[in-house]
């Protein structure tokens, strides 16, 4: 594996004998109570034994985490999600509908032994998903049980889309690390609490809304749930840089993240010249950090149409700016 991304054998077949010794490895480090870096499609993650109180307290540490934020559990299939949480026709659906893939969904604990109360905040809700990255598959399948793998940045700044990032940020505190390329999302999970009542929407992701109501109907707000999904600090996925939304232009000094067509500039980093939100949102964290490597006074980013993935990628803007236009 690679720092600089390349020769990854990532693919959707037969895993190369080298990347299954990788797995191996990287499977016993779990099971030792080791940390993992683990590539997603959505955003590099820190694994650990979601049942290992002190391999999930490691987690905390590297990150420097808030102990209050649950992490999610990530699982190899659909079956083991539904023995580790109760599952109603509604997160079957859901599940059915966008596993594997950038999907959590928060659910009543059915195994509170499989999760710990630390990964779950001292909830009685468990969040978990089967993410879309082969490898991600082929670990989890190996260790055999759940994994917390909340983003491998340190807590409050943008969450790294690459392995070199996610290597910089926590690769020293990781017994094995597995470069899967860059992710192909860019954004974390979309968050859903399938609880009493409606579907409540979470955190936006990369499965939009539109796409969750044609599956359950209409979506209610966050409210008193909004404590059962991570990411949810006001502050969050921050640069050193304080960053200004819905800029028109930068100002003298500021980096500049555009979206649509726009000059290129030195400090100039465009999300998408042709608007596409799906590309912005691939490109977002990492262009974050790019922007904030040319020490600017403040990263400006211009306004992003809040529809479709437009709605995730203003959520993660306004955490990172601290809600503060």
């Amino acid at each position: 594996m690679g720092v600089d991304g390349s020769d990854t054998g990532q693919d959707q077949g037969e895993l190369r004998p080298d990347r299954q010794e990788e797995v191996a490895r990287a499977a016993q480090a779990l099971a030792s109570g080791g940390l993992v870096l683990l590539p997603t499609e959505t955003v590099y993650g820190l694994g650990a034994d979601a049942s290992d109180p002190a391999a999930v307290a490691a987690i905390f540490e590297a990150k420097g985490r808030p102990r209050f934020n649950p992490l999610i559990a990530h699982v190899a299939d659909l079956d083991t999600a539904a023995r580790i949480a109760a599952f109603d026709e509604r997160a079957r659906a859901l599940a059915e509908a966008f596993w594997p893939g950038p999907l959590t969904i928060v659910a009543p604990i059915a195994a509170p032994s499989a999760v710990c109360d630390l990964a779950r905040a001292g909830l009685e809700t468990v969040a978990i998903r089967v993410p879309g990255h082969p490898l991600a598959r082929a670990v989890l399948a190996a260790f055999g049980g759940p994994v917390v793998a909340p983003s491998a940045n340190r807590s409050g700044r943008p969450s790294p889309t690459t392995f070199a990032d996610a290597f910089a940020e926590t690769g020293d505190r990781c017994a094995a690390a597995l470069d899967g390329g860059p992710c192909q999302v860019g954004l974390e999970s979309t968050v859903v609490a399938v609880l009493d009542g409606p579907v409540r929407l979470l955190r936006p992701g990369a499965v939009t809304r539109a796409q969750l109501e044609a599956v359950v109907g209409p979506l209610a707000q966050a409210d008193d749930d909004a404590k059962r999904s991570p990411g949810r600090l006001a502050l969050h996925y921050a640069p050193d840089a304080p960053v200004r939304i819905n800029a028109q232009a930068p100002n003298a000094e500021e980096a500049f993240l555009a979206f649509g067509p726009w000059p290129d500039g030195e400090r100039v980093f465009n999300l998408s010249p042709t608007g596409d939100l799906a590309q912005a949102a691939a490109n977002l964290f990492s262009y974050l950090r790019a922007a904030d490597r040319t020490a600017p006074a403040a990263i400006a980013v211009a306004p992003i149409p809040d529809e479709g993935l437009g709605e995730a990628i203003n959520d993660r803007l306004r955490r990172a700016a601290g809600f503060v236009g």
